[in-house]
């Protein structure tokens, strides 16, 4: 007998109801069939494709994406711009190639934009790049504390499970559990998320 934890997603479809695709976790690659299928923009971060899909499939007015764009006051062109560690950070600032060879130069070849660093730069504006370079070598040192945690967004749901299924099963590999997660991904997904459960660990081989 089959039961709703063992049904596998179905494929993408013009005929689904909105209330079958809300059951399930679309990645952005599936999400982006459905926008060409219903002849809707692609254009968007996954959380506005879903709910332009979700919208689409049920004849609804389609989510506004102008209020999701961020209005910048500076014409500073980060992309193009000469930089040096005085050049002061802007609210128009980017991490393009130009901005990330900047670091990468000033840093050393372990240089890596992560989240956190452009967190901070994006909270301060009016501060140098000379400050940006000493924030990440602060950032990266917390790295060397056996407690610290770096801040998972919760949008990006792999990472997430990832984090919570070996948290709750120490012993497991990281290939373990990305086994796991590409066997839960399928399954039905409240709101499209997927969620650690203790018997995820079914999907061992």
């Amino acid at each position: 007998m089959t039961t709703k934890a063992d049904e596998i997603r179905p494929d993408v479809s013009l005929a689904m109801s909105r209330e079958d695709f809300e059951r399930w976790y679309w990645p952005v690659e599936e999400l982006k069939i459905f926008c060409d299928l219903l002849d809707v923009s692609k254009a968007g971060k996954k959380a506005i494709l879903r709910a332009r899909v979700a919208a689409a499939l049920s004849g609804e007015p389609l989510p506004k994406t102008s209020s999701l764009k961020r209005s910048t006051v500076s014409s500073f062109n980060w992309a193009i711009e000469a930089l040096y560690l005085h050049t002061t950070i802007t609210d128009s600032i980017t991490f393009g190639r130009n901005v990330r060879q900047f670091f990468k130069e000033e840093v050393g070849p372990s240089f890596v934009c992560h989240s956190d660093f452009m967190d901070w730069v994006k909270a301060n504006p009016g501060q140098t790049l000379r400050d940006a370079v000493e924030a990440w070598k602060i950032l990266e040192a917390r790295k060397d504390d056996p407690n610290f945690r770096r801040d998972i967004a919760e949008c990006n749901n792999y990472l997430r499970y990832l984090r919570d299924i070996r948290d709750d099963n120490p012993q497991m590999s990281h290939e373990q559990a990305k086994q796991c997660w590409d066997k839960k991904k399928i399954r039905p997904a409240e709101n499209g998320f997927v969620v650690y459960s203790l018997d995820d660990l079914r999907f061992l081989d």
